[in-house]
């Protein structure tokens, strides 16, 4: 598999993992505040629900790290649709700017690994 396709997917890995920290652990402080514009009363309430999405992005990135490391073309497939997929929903559903910031990065890095030979069995 060619190195940059997999560089790619461990980049859009890596921004899952800053998705987790974020939703899971800076959602309610000044920065979580800051960069979902939120209330310190609204990001109290929507703490949870913040949590469970940042696990889901955990999931996300273990994934694609897992397909990186083994060189699991198929798995790196598979997790990068599911980023596409959710990026997409949630473009359509939260807010536009998703679909560039999660969305496009994990269709740049399926694309590379598209375009990427297969090692030599």
């Amino acid at each position: 598999m060619n190195l940059i396709a997999r560089l790619l997917v461990v980049l859009v890995a890596l921004a899952h993992v800053g998705f987790l920290v974020l939703e899971m652990f800076l959602w309610s402080g000044p920065i979580g505040q800051r960069v979902f514009a939120m209330t310190p009363e609204f990001a109290t309430q929507t703490a949870v629900l913040a949590a469970n999405q940042g696990f889901y992005n955990g999931i996300l990135a273990a994934g694609l790290l897992w397909g990186a490391l083994r060189n699991d073309r198929a798995f790196m497939i598979f997790f990068l649709l599911c980023v596409i997929v959710a990026g997409v929903f949630g473009s359509l559903t939260a807010k536009m700017s998703i679909l560039y910031i999660q969305a496009a990065p994990g269709l740049v890095a399926l694309l590379a690994v598209l375009a990427a030979r297969q090692k030599a069995a």
